[in-house]
């Protein structure tokens, strides 16, 4: 994903959240809601968490220095992973205990209409950051990539986190309607209770999730297997390698790839011809795989 668009999204959701999440507030105080508490107090837990992933962005273009010689790529996932801690807990935790308490202590939900308009209104923005999101998926989809997968594989944990933060909030908004609604209808506020642990039972489901996929990629994954594809085809073709030996890759960002190779060179090489044949590899790489930030690249023999 593009600086720029992942930004882009960024702030979008979090203007999107921050307008929703003053709504709901006042929809919960209007109709004494559990379920619109929750779904409140998810929001505003939103925009803290897009906040995160913006201090996260611009922690993440720091130039490499003496202490960080590979740059500090890697800080988005850290926040992306705080993140998804901070869905779990502060927002997939609360609504469960939430739900539970409204269980066993229901209380009458007053008039919802006003509740009603607000939830709609807000889903409508939600499904439009949504959508914003899916598109810009799609965009950096590869090939016929299924989308569930390419959510599994890819390395832009902001956009994942993005995405998985609005589709929750798009589940979470139809729970509540349906609760509020049953609570009304039927008289019972039970049904907000359950309300509220629906919507904590996504928020949970997608947290793990997140959680799941940014910890991978924090703790050191290796980049996109078409990158070792690639430098096999780029030796093929280069008149000065026999073989590709072994290709190391490494995420160390969102964009930021590190690879580490050892290439079979050609016999009978002087040492100026062999450095520049392999600096030419390197930028040959490069220009395929402008993500790649650092390589070394060490000539050896076949064992």
């Amino acid at each position: 994903m593009s600086a720029g668009g992942s930004l882009r999204e960024i702030i979008k959701s979090l203007v999107v959240n921050l307008v929703i999440a003053c709504a709901k507030g006042v929809a919960a105080f209007i109709s004494g809601s559990g379920a619109m508490l929750a779904e409140t107090l998810h929001s505003f837990a939103d925009c803290g968490n897009q906040i995160l992933l913006l201090v996260g962005s611009k922690s993440a273009r720091k130039p490499a220095d003496f202490k960080h010689p590979l740059g500090y790529g890697r800080a988005m996932y850290f926040y992306s992973f705080i993140v998804a801690l901070l869905l779990f807990f502060g927002g997939g935790v609360f609504s469960v205990r939430e739900g539970l308490e409204k269980m066993i202590h229901p209380e009458p939900v007053e008039d919802i209409t006003i509740a009603l308009v607000i939830l709609v209104f807000s889903m409508a923005l939600e499904g439009w950051s949504t959508i914003g999101n899916v598109r810009e998926i799609n965009r950096r989809r590869k090939g016929t990539v299924p989308f569930f997968r390419y959510l599994r594989e890819t390395k832009d944990s902001d956009l994942i986190v993005v995405f998985g933060e609005n589709s929750a909030a798009v589940v979470g908004l139809c729970c509540a309607i349906a609760a509020l609604i049953l609570a009304k209808e039927t008289g019972d506020g039970r049904w907000d209770g359950v309300g509220s642990l629906a919507i904590g039972a996504v928020l949970l489901a997608v947290a793990t999730f997140l959680g799941r996929e940014v910890k991978s990629l924090l703790v050191g994954e290796a980049a996109d297997a078409s990158l070792v594809k690639i430098c096999e085809e780029l030796a093929d073709v280069d008149p000065n390698v026999d073989k590709v030996l072994n290709v190391i890759t490494l995420q160390q960002g969102p964009g930021e790839i590190v690879v580490a190779m050892k290439l079979k060179m050609r016999s009978g090489m002087l040492t100026e011809e062999l450095v520049e044949a392999i600096n030419r590899f390197e930028r040959d790489l490069k220009v395929r795989v402008p993500e790649v930030r650092w390589s070394f690249i060490e000539p050896d023999l076949e064992a």
